[in-house]
């Protein structure tokens, strides 16, 4: 008989993994390429999530002269177990902030753009007002970019929410990250019930602004939780869903360790049943993220769309 668990952690997050598949394993980027793109950014004082999230995509992404910008900072008020953004008390707002984005945007010539951020509990408005700014700067001198931007909750208050409706973004993605049973864990400020009541209010408020939402894999879920948590977002009204591959940014304590390399097979799958529950378009896979070439989650849904009406 084995013996029980040493304590809670170790009963939901049983057995970590530590091999490296094939299929998780990336080109050597374009290194003068992230290195112009470092220099844009480190002279407009920006961030972007590629860097501070420690994503595995970046060297592919920034190859090809794309990044998501995060704006409110680089310190976030929360500390999510699977982000290796910094937590902390952040500084002062960067009144500057909106037009630099807009501004870079410009010299990158960008005709769709992903706008990020830390979570600002400390501002009276969580950072809403920030979002809608940068928006609207980036609409003045480029109207014709395609705008994502990728929120915090906002502690899903109406009014907040409207304020980022109102910029009118093409897309608004709020990610519920993980399954029911394994949330209070992985996002301890979080709630999922909350994730879902914000990507409801969304829609409710806005039928012409397409909601996306994403979940990691790997963490020691289960299948059937995976679906019903697909299932929790279609009902939610989600349009855009993304699942990808949890890697974790350190071997530090608090980052919660691999339990498995889900398989390209078992992402196949995922794909097949989010679109049997009838989400506009579904990209799934060990490399996909939230932001990882997000113009095509937008384009799907639009193709979705012009099918549907005609």
């Amino acid at each position: 008989m084995n013996p029980a668990p040493a304590d809670n952690q170790q009963k939901v997050f049983p057995t970590k993994v530590n091999r490296l598949p094939d299929w998780l394993r990336q080109e050597i980027p374009n290194a003068q390429r992230i290195g112009e793109m470092k220099q844009l950014f480190r002279g407009s004082r920006l961030h972007t999530v590629c860097e501070s999230a420690h994503c595995p995509n970046m060297g592919k992404c920034w190859g090809q002269g794309v990044a998501t910008f995060m704006i409110l900072g680089d310190v976030c008020t929360r500390a999510c177990r699977f982000c290796a953004i910094k937590a902390g008390l952040p500084t002062e707002l960067d009144l500057a902030e909106p037009r630099n984005v807009a501004l870079a945007v410009k010299e990158l010539n960008l005709r769709y753009v992903v706008v990020t951020s830390v979570a600002r509990d400390d501002l009276k408005d969580e950072g809403a007002g920030q979002f809608a700014d940068t928006i609207r700067e980036i609409r003045s001198i480029m109207p014709q970019t395609k705008i994502e931007v990728l929120v915090p909750d906002f502690s899903n208050d109406l009014g907040r929410l409207q304020i980022l409706v109102d910029a009118k973004p093409e897309v608004i993605s709020h990610n519920l990250e993980t399954v029911r049973r394994l949330s209070p864990k992985v996002r301890p400020q979080a709630d999922y019930d909350r994730t879902l009541s914000v990507l409801r209010n969304y829609k409710s408020l806005s039928h012409e602004i397409f909601v996306k939402s994403s979940i990691m894999v790997g963490i020691g879920e289960t299948q059937d939780e995976v679906n019903q948590a697909m299932a929790d977002l279609s009902q939610a009204g989600c349009d855009i869903l993304t699942i990808g591959q949890y890697l974790a940014p350190t071997q530090l304590k608090r980052h919660l360790p691999v339990m498995e390399y889900v398989t390209p097979e078992k992402f196949k799958e995922y794909e097949a049943f989010g679109y049997g529950l009838g989400f506009k378009h579904v990209m799934s896979g060990p490399l996909v993220r939230s932001s990882f070439i997000a113009e095509e989650g937008y384009s799907g849904a639009i193709s979705f769309q012009t099918r549907t009406v005609l």
